[in-house]
């Protein structure tokens, strides 16, 4: 199992776009195709508030590139990225990284506290 953090760096005053392509058109996409988001951030406290963070699960590079492929030729996603940019550009900047877990990671488990 693999993650990729995205940063999507919108222009000033643009992120509220983005977060609505992503409500209304992008997240329903990603269903369909079968592309597995874990969760989405903005930046509270920190350089920049006009970043979207989120992270992407994936069985292997293959299937990333493979799914990866079919969003964004896919005609529905087309579509909406440019009703989402018809007024202009809404992302300055987006970086990719591939994480790969490291060897003393154990996951989180919740601990509920006694009543």
């Amino acid at each position: 199992m693999i993650h990729e953090m995205r940063i999507y760096t919108c222009l000033p005053g643009k992120l509220p776009a983005l977060q609505e392509r992503f409500e209304t058109a992008t997240l329903a996409i990603w269903d369909r195709i079968g592309i597995r988001p874990i969760g989405f951030w903005t930046t509270m406290i920190g350089p920049s508030s006009n970043d979207l963070i989120y992270l992407l699960e994936w069985q292997s590079l293959e299937e990333r590139q493979r799914k990866w492929a079919e969003f964004v030729t896919d005609p529905v996603w087309k579509e909406a990225l440019a009703k989402s940019e018809a007024s202009g550009p809404i992302i300055a900047n987006i970086a990719s990284s591939i994480l790969q877990p490291t060897a003393f990671f154990r996951p989180f488990i919740s601990v509920e506290a006694d009543g």
